[in-house]
């Protein structure tokens, strides 16, 4: 089990995220690696589909935002990819094994292992610990980071793109399937950013009009000094409040960084935002955690 002091309980309201060293065993995180090892040897993505993942904004914007196979891939399995590795026919330049940025966002739905990973005592038990009362699972995805150019991702807060009122009803679970290093593009955070709520929302664009979402607001200016690095081993979880700053340099080593991830929503007296780009679907409602 995953046990919680209430020192760590309160770091985490404090600075908004906590690393929690060893709650999952090497031959748990090595037996997902190996499913989706499978996945990827399976996968046949049409080249239309080829959808490159970044997290620059108008590049987000064209590469995501405009593509229905981003959109409607919250209750799917579906492919998004790392710059640079199509050819002008969407052909791979590069193995198709090192050509995935993620796989998202319904992992914790249809693959045996990540939904008993999701729901597993000890992810519950944490879940408990911090207070979440009603958590629905809203996402999930594998993150591959690929060595030599895994791509980075530029500072955000994880509200932007996922909104509830309140504020502060979601927290990402991310789990370090390998050693997550400064080298290989661990995760950064601005302690205690959280607190000042969000200044930029991603949001749908009403039916009929292009792109089919846009940011509304800004970006804030961040003193890059005030980031601290969150190197963690593999098998630990890494909980991130929604509002927390954080980001993730490029990886420049020879070794990759997978990582398990998803989010939740505490369902409790909160509204899911009709606006966000993500939302449940008949075929997929949002699934308790607490099952």
């Amino acid at each position: 089990m995953a046990e919680i002091t209430l020192e760590q309980c309160n770091q985490f309201r404090e600075d908004g995220f906590l690393i929690l060293e060893g709650v999952f065993s090497p031959a748990e995180c090595n037996a997902m690696m190996e499913v989706m090892q499978k996945i990827v040897a399976e996968m046949d993505v049409p080249s239309q589909c080829r959808t490159e993942f970044s997290t620059q904004e108008e590049e987000q914007l064209q590469g995501q935002g405009s593509a229905d196979y981003f959109l409607n891939s919250g209750d799917k399995i579906r492919f998004f990819f790392e710059k640079g590795v199509f050819d002008k026919n969407g052909e791979f330049l590069v193995p198709k094994e090192k050509s995935l940025n993620k796989v998202g966002h319904a992992l914790h739905a249809y693959v045996p292992i990540f939904k008993q990973v999701t729901h597993s005592p000890k992810v519950q038990e944490v879940a408990r610990s911090i207070g979440l009362e009603k958590p629905l699972i809203v996402q999930s995805m594998y993150i591959f980071k690929q060595p030599g150019f895994g791509g980075e991702v530029t500072p955000h807060q994880d509200a932007t793109f996922l909104h509830t009122e309140p504020l502060s009803r979601v927290t990402g679970f991310w789990i370090a399937l390998e050693d997550a290093t400064e080298s290989n593009g661990c995760l950064w955070f601005i302690p205690g950013s959280h607190k000042n709520g969000i200044t930029r929302r991603m949001v749908r664009a009403p039916e009929g009009s292009y792109p089919l979402t846009s940011f509304i607001g800004s970006e804030q200016k961040l003193q890059e000094n005030l980031f601290i690095a969150a190197p963690v081993k593999q098998g630990g979880l890494v909980l991130i409040h929604g509002e927390v700053i954080h980001k993730s340099e490029m990886n420049s080593s020879g070794k990759s960084r997978h990582a398990y991830s998803f989010h939740v929503m505490d369902a409790q007296n909160t509204r899911w935002s009709p606006d966000n780009w993500l939302q449940p679907t008949p075929e997929l409602p949002f699934p308790s955690l607490y099952v």
